[in-house]
């Protein structure tokens, strides 16, 4: 992918939304009700912005616009939220799911009643050393939710029936949860060009990873049909734009600001390939995707809401 400064990446976000624009948010009436937001920092306000506060605000708009967290989260509900803490990466990297957003989710879900909780991922690097240096354990236990490292005698064998996975061991306690939300970090990705929701979910496997990366876009096809996760959310506060997946080049990190969310993991992704100056035709989990009929590759026939903070 051809190096993206500020200035192209902005303009391909521009060109990705353009075809709903509703200004301010204090114009979305509560009843307007959307099954897919775009949250966006104005980009004239973007330099020298404080990215917890506007990280924060963006999500609580986003989320308001599907018909607040109440809409997937119910009194009594065990909710997990699944972000991206795969590498022992700082957050101004962009390698992980950026943790204010991740606070926030909690919060709400708190707020929408759920009994509990918990945030976990199957890192690539040390468990204890990514969530930490990602800021997420800290960003979770100020917010009230529960930090989980994952027990590898916890995962247990599923039957997947999918195209390419007849089975695979999976998280038991986040199959099991009443509500997965999904919340990965748009970045770059060497292997699949970005890594977005669709490629999140592999932090819920066990076993042999490397395997999947024979037939990816299949692989991620089959684990998406079977979690299908209740809500996404795309944290684009920073976005890694090279040298993905772990990245550690501060350099290729740009901070377009925007959180986009959703019920379809398919518009999503197309969404956030658009972003990364891609035809989502041509990353192939999109395109297997849509053809599998697990969403809609042109996002924007969904019903999209489009905002400017």
């Amino acid at each position: 992918m051809p190096r993206q400064t500020r200035r192209t990446f902005l303009g391909g976000l521009a060109a990705a939304g353009g075809a709903v624009t509703l200004g301010s948010v204090g114009s979305l009436a509560q009843t307007d009700v959307a099954d897919m937001s775009i949250t966006r920092l104005s980009a004239d306000k973007i330099e020298g912005v404080d990215l917890a506060a506007i990280a924060d605000e963006l999500t609580r708009k986003s989320i308001a616009s599907l018909g607040g967290m109440q809409r997937f989260v119910k009194k009594g509900d065990e909710v997990w939220l699944k972000p991206n803490i795969g590498w022992n990466r700082a957050p101004e990297l962009a390698a992980n799911t950026n943790p204010d957003v991740v606070a926030t989710l909690v919060g709400l879900c708190l707020e929408a009643g759920a009994k509990r909780v918990r945030v976990g991922d199957n890192p690539c690097h040390s468990a204890r050393q990514t969530y930490r240096r990602s800021g997420i354990a800290k960003a979770v236990e100020a917010a009230g939710g529960e930090v989980v490292y994952l027990d590898e005698k916890r995962f247990k064998e599923y039957k997947l029936n999918g195209d390419r996975l007849d089975a695979w061991p999976l998280y038991k306690e986040i199959v099991d949860s009443d509500v997965l939300i999904n919340v990965p970090v748009l970045k770059h990705h060497g292997l699949s060009k970005v890594s977005m929701a669709m490629k999140n979910l592999m932090g819920v496997i066990s076993g042999q990873r490397s395997a999947w990366h024979q037939d990816l876009d299949l692989c991620l096809c089959d684990i998406t049909n079977f979690l299908k996760p209740h809500l996404n959310v795309l944290d684009a506060v920073r976005a890694l734009t090279a040298n993905g997946p772990q990245g550690g080049n501060p350099s290729d990190v740009i901070t377009p600001c925007v959180v986009a969310a959703g019920v379809d993991i398919v518009a999503l992704d197309a969404f956030g390939a658009e972003l990364m100056g891609h035809d989502p035709t041509t990353i192939k989990s999109v395109a297997r995707g849509h053809a599998a009929g697990l969403g809609e590759i042109d996002y924007r026939k969904l019903t999209l809401k489009e905002m400017s903070i």
